[in-house]
């Protein structure tokens, strides 16, 4: 997609993070926006804030693990502004500790949110780009999913956030491969950031009742999410950066976008192990005081 400008962009989770600074850019592009979060207040903020610039801009409080809230939001955007250029299935949570420790709960709120919702996207949206693009030749569309640099490892006490981002991957992976066969209009990214600090370390806080759990975080848990806390917070990259790199790759029709191309490196020794055979690599053998210090505290 080379041009922006007057086209329309929806955006999930965009009252924080990486949709807020996607938001910002597409506002800064000329596009029009149409933005869910399930933070009512948060959302009517930004909403607010963009339209005192002149952004034509709707906000939707949407819960997007269920398929009749996105559903809604895809009916919004048509009915407002009668296409939809640009998806960003963006929204996330995380939440962390030792793999058997997380309970069904756990599960049903990470892949909620982390899957379901990108799900929901390109089974809503993607017939709705294709459509318009069979009317008008000129149409561009693209969608771009927000996984992680974990669903390329797999970081010990991140097991519900890992496999969610490797569903992610491998959604997007094969929906690029689809859109091959049916269309040259329609494109797709799938965005791997490392630590960033977005706030998603803080996302219980958007936690469904009846999702929480009843018992007190185990140790493993309250360890995990202090250390993400610390690891996120330490970013040097920022939300805004990550957003002109998303844009940059739209542009490009790029599939992958890294925020730190220096990980890779323990990405293609992951993936030759695999080929090799040999045992999966320590994910902080660049990092082996960090190894330490979980082990340390983990067996206290």
């Amino acid at each position: 997609m080379k041009h922006f400008q007057h086209r329309v962009a929806v955006i999930t989770g965009a009252a924080s993070g990486f949709g807020k600074a996607f938001a910002e850019r597409a506002a800064g592009l000329g596009m029009k926006l149409v933005l869910a979060d399930i933070q009512a207040e948060a959302l009517e903020a930004v909403v607010n804030e963009l339209r005192a610039r002149g952004v034509q801009v709707i906000g939707l409080r949407t819960d997007v693990s269920q398929a009749e809230q996105v559903q809604a939001l895809a009916d919004a955007a048509l009915a407002e502004f009668g296409a939809v250029h640009l998806l960003f299935n963006n929204a996330g949570v995380l939440t962390g500790g030792l793999v058997w420790e997380s309970s069904e709960k756990d599960w049903d709120w990470v892949l909620g949110v982390n899957v379901r919702s990108v799900i929901h996207g390109v089974r809503i949206f993607t017939p709705i780009m294709l459509e318009a693009a069979s009317a008008d030749p000129d149409y561009e569309g693209h969608i771009i999913n927000t996984a992680s640099m974990a669903g390329l490892l797999n970081a010990p006490t991140l097991g519900a956030y890992n496999l969610s981002k490797h569903a992610v991957v491998s959604l997007s992976e094969t929906l690029y491969h689809d859109l091959a066969l049916v269309s040259e209009q329609v494109h797709c990214s799938v965005l791997c950031p490392y630590f960033v600090p977005t706030g998603i370390s803080q996302s219980a806080r958007n936690r469904p009742g009846e999702l929480a759990n009843s018992a007190a975080p185990t140790r493993s848990q309250a360890i995990a999410l202090a250390q993400n806390q610390k690891a996120t917070g330490s970013a040097r990259i920022s939300a805004e950066q990550i957003a002109e790199l998303t844009f940059e790759a739209i542009r490009q029709r790029r599939f992958y976008i890294y925020s730190h191309p220096q990980a890779m490196g323990s990405v293609r020794e992951r993936f030759e192990a695999m080929v090799d055979q040999r045992n999966p690599p320590d994910p902080y053998a660049g990092h082996p005081e960090l190894r330490a210090g979980l082990v340390a505290a983990l067996r206290g």
